[in-house]
C-alpha cells in the first residue's frame, strides 16, 4: 500500500473529523481571545459595544473559518497554495491602485462590510506556497543556488509591494517568516550567515557614514534612530509613544493596579491602547504576573503546533504547521519587543488580543490549516 493510499484510508471521514480536531489547541485560542475581550472591555471604560463586542463577532467568524478549513483534506490546500499566493499578490496590486488610505498609509481594500488588509493574508499564503515548494523539491536540491533563488523571489516580490504602502512591520514579518521557512526546509546555514554578515555590514556603514560626504540616510532618518535608541531626547514628539508605554509597564509592578484601574490607558496617555499597545494595558492592570501568564498561553500554542508538526510524516503538513507557528510567534514577539522599546514601533498587533479583523481572520485561517494537517495525517 502506497503512502497516499494509507493516508486516504486511515484519515477520518465525515462527522468523525470533528472528533479528531486538536481541541486543546482550539481551547487555548479561545482562552487567549477571551483575554483580548476582557482588555478591550477595560480600555473602553467598561463598555462592550465599542471594541469588545465587534471583536467577539470577528472571533466567532474566525473560529467557524478554522473549523471549515480543518474539515477540508490537507492535499486540497497543498494544491491551492500557488493560487492562494497569486490571489494575495493580485490583492496587493489592487491596494496600490484602489486601496483605502488611513494614518498616512494605503494598506486596505474596502469591501463594504469590512476593510481587508491583503498584506496580512500574504503572511499565510507565503507560508503555504513555500511549504508546497519544498514538499515538491527533492531534499538533495534544497541548498543548490538555482533552487534558492525561486523562494527568494517568492518572498521579496510581496515585500517590495508592502514596503511601498508603506508597512515596515509587515515587511519585516514577511522576510523573517519566509527565511524561517527556508531554514526549516533545510537550506544550508551558510546562506543565512552570509545575509547576517551583510546586514551587520550595512548597519555599520549607515552609522559610519553619518556626517560624511557619502552619508547613506537623510538627517531626519538619523534623528528617528536617535529617538528609538533614546526616547528621552524627544519625549513629547517621536519618543512620546514608547515613553508612555514604559511608564505603564513599570507602574504595573508584580500584580498590577487592578482590572480597569490602569491610569495610563484610562486617562488616554497611552496611544493606540486597543490595538498595538494593548499588551501594555494588560501589564499595567495585571502586572508582571498577568503579562507572563499571557506569554505562557502563547508558548503553549507554539508547543502544540510543534508537537503536531513532529508527529506528522507528511512534509508539506509539517512545514506548513511549523510555518504557521513561526508566523504566530513573530506576531507576539515583535509586538512585545516594540512596546518595551526593544525595537522601533512598526505597527504589529498582538495576536488574538489587539482589536482588528484582518489579522485575526488570517491567523484563524492559519490555525485551520494546522488543524487540517492534524486531522488528515496518517494514523
Amino acid at each position: 500500500m502506497s503512502y497516499l493510499e494509507y493516508s486516504v484510508k486511515s484519515a477520518p471521514t465525515g462527522p468523525r473529523k470533528i472528533l479528531h480536531l486538536n481541541w486543546p489547541l482550539a481551547l487555548l485560542l479561545v482562552t487567549v481571545a477571551s483575554v483580548g475581550f476582557l482588555m478591550l472591555y477595560s480600555v473602553a471604560g467598561g463598555t462592550l459595544s465599542t471594541w469588545a463586542e465587534p471583536q467577539m463577532k470577528r472571533f466567532a467568524l474566525g473560529f467557524a473559518v478554522m473549523i471549515a478549513v480543518a474539515l477540508v483534506p490537507i492535499w486540497f490546500w497543498r494544491n491551492m497554495s500557488l493560487l492562494a499566493y497569486l490571489i494575495s499578490l493580485a490583492l496587493l496590486l489592487a491596494v496600490a491602485l484602489v486601496g483605502v488610505e488611513g494614518k498616512g498609509a494605503q494598506r486596505w481594500i474596502d469591501l463594504g462590510f469590512m476593510r481587508l488588509q491583503p498584506s496580512e493574508l500574504m503572511k499565510m499564503t507565503l507560508v503555504m506556497v513555500l511549504a508546497a515548494y519544498y514538499d515538491w523539491l527533492p531534499v538533495s536540491r534544497v541548498s543548490r543556488p538555482l533552487w534558492v533563488l525561486l523562494p527568494l523571489s517568492l518572498i521579496l516580490t510581496p515585500v517590495a509591494m508592502v514596503v511601498r504602502q508603506p508597512d515596515l512591520g509587515t515587511s519585516i514579518l514577511l522576510i523573517v517568516g519566509g527565511g524561517a521557512m527556508m531554514f526549516l526546509a533545510g537550506v544550508h546555514w551558510a546562506y543565512f550567515a552570509t545575509v547576517i554578515v551583510l546586514g551587520a555590514g550595512a548597519i555599520f556603514a549607515v552609522f559610519a557614514s553619518r556626517g560624511t560626504d557619502w552619508q547613506l540616510l537623510e538627517n531626519y532618518q538619523y534623528r528617528r534612530i536617535d529617538t528609538f535608541l533614546n526616547p528621552d531626547t524627544d519625549p513629547l514628539g517621536a519618543g512620546y509613544h514608547i515613553t508612555q508605554s514604559k511608564i505603564a509597564l513599570g507602574s504595573g509592578g508584580w500584580t498590577g493596579r487592578g482590572f480597569m484601574q490602569g491610569t495610563q490607558s484610562r486617562l488616554n496617555f497611552l496611544p493606540e491602547k486597543h490595538t498595538d499597545f494593548i499588551f501594555v494595558t494588560l501589564a499595567e492592570e495585571f502586572g508582571f504576573v498577568g503579562a507572563v501568564s499571557l506569554l505562557a498561553l502563547y508558548a503553549l500554542i507554539i508547543l502544540f503546533c510543534v508537537a503536531t508538526a513532529l508527529n506528522n510524516r507528511d512534509r508539506f503538513s509539517s512545514l506548513l504547521t511549523l510555518g504557521v507557528a513561526v508566523t504566530f510567534f513573530l506576531f507576539f514577539a515583535v509586538n512585545m519587543a516594540m512596546v518595551m522599546g526593544l525595537m522601533p514601533v512598526v505597527g504589529v498587533p498582538l495576536p488574538l488580543v489587539s482589536y482588528g479583523g484582518s489579522a485575526m481572520l488570517v491567523l484563524m485561517l492559519g490555525f485551520g490549516l494546522v488543524q487540517s494537517a492534524h486531522v488528515h495525517k496518517p494514523r
